[in-house]
């Protein structure tokens, strides 16, 4: 039990050695000394709470949350000293916002439990005491035999021992874990293939050494050790042997595998890790707010504190007749009690931190983010993918991006592969009605048969159809299930019943433009290949596959031909095979691989080796030694596959076409108008990237493109540096493109940071090739930490990207054809590259002003709501008396000012979505935090202020002195406070400041909606009944009953209403006066946008409907028209609303077109709303 404490603490972790030893089917040594090792049960758990710890755990992350650990501060103040507030303002408050937060989690958590539970429930079969016994997943043990048939999943991460097949392999499909859909083929070791009955796997004597778990799904080092007639044969192990947990059979009736790693050290669960959280540039501002205002909190204290001391200073006010100190309070420290009067004041003025501002961000984000989803202008029908949010935390991030960094293949591309020319032996053809036609020459077979290839050209194409990793699918998918014969389907193939599956699109176009030149691969059975060479079928033999990996970017296969001999296809980008080439026309190639690059194709290069008898030998030694290796297997590998692939014959190189997206150039010029710098960041060699890049309008032709290429040395890389720059500041008038590539990036970030980052930032669009994944995110970082503290974006399709989506500020997952790793890690995720333009300029814009103004908000009601408080300490004598009473004190934040302002974060735009998205520029409005600088918080806060003294002298100079205008004109009784006591004039304060804030938000508000309506008109409909109700009734649980007909009296008072009518004109006049003369003398470019005059362009009137511009005068009243060009809004009117088909525009204004969206419920062509 101590043990197993310890364990769950993560002081005594059940695995010690580098190494597991798995006894297949449980059979462990008899001798004595035999010590099991520990493993983890087959459970998996993604909950973050049980039972037992739920409250104590999610009570800690909570106040982890520095306002609600300041908030159960104060509220232990209060009941540890005598406070002149009880501590329910406090304690309510706190208690809402911690039980909402924890229902919240609560609930979220309650759903992973029950998915838990469906998954650890599901039923499986294991083998056991020589039988089949059906069990439930949890129960899987290291070790256990389990049997997976056809279509299910795998319940823990196997090795393969048998299948169904005469050659022990499966196919399946790991989507799951990456997204991939292709068949994959794992592999038994020949020892356990021919286990195929319960039986023989009981008998079965067998261990599998293997490392320790780890989180890479492609990485798995192991072997087994299989007895036989007591000879001890040991095979190595890879991920080709391992069935990952999560992925699914196919093609296969059944399969047995030993568990080797279960429950939560399975692949899958170690994949579940914490993304680092990303934080907003809006979140820390909050957070320096929340400073500041804890700096006025504690000077404002402080100050009551030493102000009172000094009024008491004065005998007659120390300790006045009506108000004896007892002997305790004369005899106290002095300390002790200037210490509990600085913590009452502290109490008093306590509600200046707003605490209810956290949970309405959190509602605020969350609720919003639901928009994107829900946006018809970013739902793909073709795939049927509509966009996703993975996280809410950073909506508002959108808005304020500065630099792009985006992937060009799959992301800019579509990743659809087109075969368009190759060079073989020198010559280049190119493909024309399924045949190989040498440059400069036509198609002039007559009978339009397909001419017999011979030498190098047919070797070539026996290269390209063997050399790869692509799975065959037939339309009946049992064909091969059992001992049917895999090649029946090659006689008379057609793609109507043959289709070929690959994880890369490369891949799978090559072997597919093969097949239509007459070369074609028909099918593997085993370790046999076999391609049909213009009818003629040829099988190969499968000796090895060296696996593609992005150090040495070339795969290899060893075969052994019909003819006996063995021979090595490889094929990689040029840089990866040309320097390891003795022979063949190695320059023509080059020269040729430069022109397909200069097309904007992908280009592979394709060449073989011949091995001899003894050459064969030695190779099959060295591969079989390094894949048998439990230690450093990896290095091991790459040596002998360094030692393997060299003086190889070159054979010819293949040119491959990826077509651009939709929209892509639009896209990029509105995100450079928005003032976002683009960068592309691909693994490309420069001049397909370079090709791209102009096609897709990244650069230029205008632009004077820079090149920092194949840099050799850091004096080098420096110089060429300084020149660049030189050559910038020279012609600072053109605009520059940079071009650079991964080495000379390698370079350039080790010595030259600096000067590296300000030729970048001079230059408008930079283009990084031949970039490996961790540079992507080397440069993002780089980017992210330099001076200016820019905020980035990072999108990009496939598992090479991830690096860099999440190091960046904003990642987004596009959902490609390269898995789906990209979209598991980002933040966002969407179907198309064109889809970001409305992404940022739209959302982004919206999100970012909403959420702007409610942090400002909740900080100005706060100064409103608390300032009287502290100026009224100056006519009580400091003596704590607090001027609202503790409910009013409580539901401040919560009923009466909450709702406004999170309908307004939720619903509010600044300029109807059309303009947002055809006038780009808007963009730069918002950019660098504009809405949150330090100026605009110095406004809202003495704003605040103003508001505040306003409140409180208003109602003191109107109603201070006047006990005669009560409504019934008489003196209240001398045992009931009179007509404007401390509670009156406290509501009086309390009913101006409620309206006041409330209406100054509804001037802020420039869209409204039925709902905006609701809750503001109906927030301020609520106090007041809330208040009559409050004060009509005596409540028998209340200690005191202050209130009582309090406010019945006051509003039966004319002078009340008087009073209140001219507080909130008084505050909110000049407020309106200001924002009339900016909007005319000053006027920005999104305030230009909200009222484009009729003689410019047709205004956007019917803001209600969000569907349509209206053409000529509006048809509001004269005053409402004069109005709307003051505050820049209108009075919605659904009669008045048409829509004009001859919109126009200035000359100086962009204009894109845009698709369907929610937001935008027809596109502006529509007739009618």
């Amino acid at each position: 039990m101590l043990r197993w404490i310890r364990q769950q603490l993560g002081f005594d972790p059940p695995h010690q050695s580098d190494t597991r030893t798995v006894y297949v089917a449980n059979r462990f040594p008899q001798h004595g000394h035999y010590v099991p090792q520990r493993f983890a049960d087959n459970r998996i758990i993604s909950s973050k709470y049980t039972v037992w710890n739920f409250v104590p755990k999610n009570l800690f992350e909570q106040f982890r949350r520095i306002a609600n650990f300041y908030f159960l501060i104060i509220f232990l103040v209060q009941l540890m000293i005598d406070t002149p507030t009880s501590p329910i303002t406090s304690g309510l408050p706190l208690f809402f916002v911690i039980t909402v937060t924890a229902i919240k989690q609560g609930y979220e958590d309650w759903l992973r439990h029950k998915a838990d539970n469906e998954v650890n429930g599901a039923p499986v079969f294991v083998v056991r005491s020589g039988s089949l016994v059906q069990t439930r997943s949890k129960n899987i043990r290291v070790g256990d035999i389990v049997r997976v048939a056809k279509d299910e999943t795998f319940p823990a991460d196997l090795a393969l021992l048998s299948s169904d097949r005469a050659d022990g392999t499966c196919h399946i499909t790991t989507a799951s874990l990456d997204g991939e859909t292709n068949l994959k083929t794992h592999y038994s070791v020949a020892e356990t293939s021919v286990c195929q009955s319960v039986s023989q796997l009981e008998a079965l004597q067998a261990v599998v050494e293997c490392q320790q778990p780890e989180a890479d799904l492609y990485r798995f080092v192991g072997r087994i050790t299989v007895t036989q007639h007591g000879e001890e044969i040991v095979r190595p192990l890879g991920p080709e042997n391992l069935l990952l947990r999560g992925a699914r059979l196919k093609n296969t009736k059944e399969i047995y595998g030993v568990a080797v790693y279960t429950g939560m050290e399975s692949k899958m669960a170690l994949n579940y890790k914490c993304k680092s959280q990303k934080r907003s540039a809006v979140e820390k501002s909050m957070n320096t707010f929340l400073i500041i205002y804890l700096v006025i909190l504690l000077f404002e204290a402080v100050l009551s504190t030493i102000l009172k001391y000094a009024w008491q200073a004065e005998e007659k006010w120390n300790e006045p007749f009506y108000n004896q100190k007892t002997e305790q309070e004369r005899n106290s420290s002095p300390i002790l009690k200037f210490i509990s009067d600085f913590l009452a004041f502290l109490v008093l003025y306590n509600f200046i931190i707003p605490i209810s501002l956290y949970v309405t961000v959190e509602m605020q984000k969350f609720l919003g983010s639901f928009f994107i989803g829900w946006d018809l202008d970013l739902y793909h029908e073709e795939s049927d993918q509509k966009a996703q949010v993975n996280t809410s935390d950073l909506n508002e991030e959108l808005g304020q991006v500065e630099y792009v960094f985006t992937d060009k293949t799959g992301t800019l591309t579509e990743n659809e592969m087109q075969f368009r020319e190759c060079s073989i032996n020198g010559t280049k053809y190119r493909e024309v009605n399924g045949k190989l036609v040498p440059e400069g020459m036509t198609d002039d077979s007559p009978d339009g048969s397909t001419p017999r290839l011979i030498g190098e050209e047919l070797l070539f194409l026996q290269a390209v159809s063997l050399c790869h990793t692509v799975q065959i699918s037939y339309d009946q998918p049992d064909c091969l299930v059992g001992g049917g014969d895999p090649f029946s389907h090659a006689n008379g193939f057609s793609s109507n019943h043959m289709e070929y599956y690959a994880s890369s699109p490369d891949e799978k176009a090559l072997v597919e433009a093969t097949k239509r030149i007459g070369v074609a691969f028909t099918g593997s059975n085993g370790d046999v290949m076999e391609i049909k060479a213009f009818g003629k079928a040829e099988k190969y033999k499968l000796l090895h596959v060296l696996e593609f990996d992005a150090d040495r970017r070339r795969m290899s296969v060893i075969l052994q031909t019909p003819s006996g001999g063995k021979v090595l296809f490889t094929k990689g980008a040029e840089s990866a095979i040309l320097p390891f080439t003795t022979s063949g026309e190695i320059e023509k190639t080059r020269l040729h691989v430069d022109e397909f690059a200069l097309k904007g194709l992908r280009t592979l290069v394709v060449a073989c080796r011949h091995f001899s008898p003894e050459e064969y030998i030695d190779v099959d030694r060295r591969l079989n030694a390094a894949r048998t290796a439990l230690q450093q297997r990896e290095e091991r590998l790459q040596e002998a596959f360094s030692y393997i692939e060299r003086d190889l014959q070159l054979l010819g190189a293949t040119g491959v076409e990826d077509k651009l997206q939709d929209k892509v150039q639009e896209t990029i010029e509105a995100l450079r108008l928005a003032g976002i710098k683009v960068w592309v960041l691909t693994g490309d060699k420069h001049e397909t990237a370079v090709s791209v890049s102009l096609s897709c309008g990244h650069f230029h032709r205008t632009m004077n493109i820079l090149e920092l290429l194949q840099q050799r040395s850091d004096n080098e890389c420096a110089e060429q540096l300084r020149r660049l720059a030189r050559r910038i500041k020279e012609d600072h008038v053109i605009q520059h493109g940079l071009v650079v590539d991964g080495a000379s990036l390698s370079l350039a970030l080790r010595e030259h940071e600096k000067l590296f980052m300000e030729v970048c930032k001079n230059c408008s669009a930079v283009l990084c090739c031949r970039m490996a994944p961790l540079q992507k995110a080397k440069v993002v970082r780089l980017l992210k930490t330099s001076p200016e503290k820019p905020i980035t974006l990072a999108i990009g399709d496939g598992a090479n990207d991830v690096s860099m989506i999440q190091e960046a500020h904003v990642g987004i997952g596009i959902m490609g054809k390269e898995g789906r790793q990209a979209v598991r890690n980002s933040d966002y995720a969407i179907a198309r590259f064109k889809f970001l333009s409305k992404l940022l300029l739209v959302h982004g814009h919206f999100y970012y002003i909403r959420i702007a103004t409610l942090v400002q908000y909740f900080f100005y009601k706060n100064v409103c709501f608390i300032t009287p408080q502290f100026l009224y300490q100056f006519f009580c004598l400091f003596s704590q008396q607090t001027l609202y009473d503790s409910v009013y004190l409580t539901l401040y934040n919560i009923c009466f000012t909450s709702l406004p302002i999170l309908v307004y974060s939720l619903f509010e735009q600044l300029v109807h979505p059309h303009i947002l998205q055809n006038k780009p520029g808007l963009y730069r409005d918002i950019s660098k935090n504009s809405l949150l600088s330090f100026r605009t918080f110095l406004y809202w806060t003495l704003l605040g202020f103003c508001h505040a003294f306003i409140f409180f002298f208003g109602s003191y100079i109107l109603m201070g002195e006047d006990t005669t205008l009560m409504g019934n004109g008489q003196i209240l009784r001398a045992n009931r406070q009179l007509m404007f006591g401390n509670w009156t004039f406290g509501t009086l304060v309390f009913t101006v400041m409620v309206i006041t804030v409330t209406l100054k938000l509804a001037l802020e508000t420039q869209f409204w909606t039925w709902m905006n309506h609701f809750v503001t008109w109906g927030s301020i409909a609520f106090y007041f009944i809330f208040s009559l109700f409050y004060g009509g009734i005596i409540w028998p649980f209340l200690h005191t009953q202050d209130m009582y007909f309090v406010f019945v009296q006051l509003l039966s008072s004319g002078s009340a209403w008087f009073a209140i009518i001219i507080i909130v004109i008084t505050c909110l006049f000049p407020d309106v006066v200001k924002k009339v003369f900016y909007r005319h003398l000053q006027p920005t470019s999104t305030q230009k946008s909200q009222s484009l005059s009729a003689p410019q362009a047709q205004t956007l009137s019917c803001m209600e409907s969000l569907c349509c511009y209206q053409h000529g005068q509006s048809g509001c009243s004269r005053l409402a028209h004069l109005l709307e060009q003051m505050t820049g809004q209108c009075k919605a009117s659904a009669n008045n609303c048409h829509a004009s088909s001859n919109r126009s525009w200035s000359d100086t204004e962009n204009f894109y077109s845009n698709d369907r969206s929610i937001l935008t419920l027809s596109p502006i062509e529509a007739s009618h709303c």
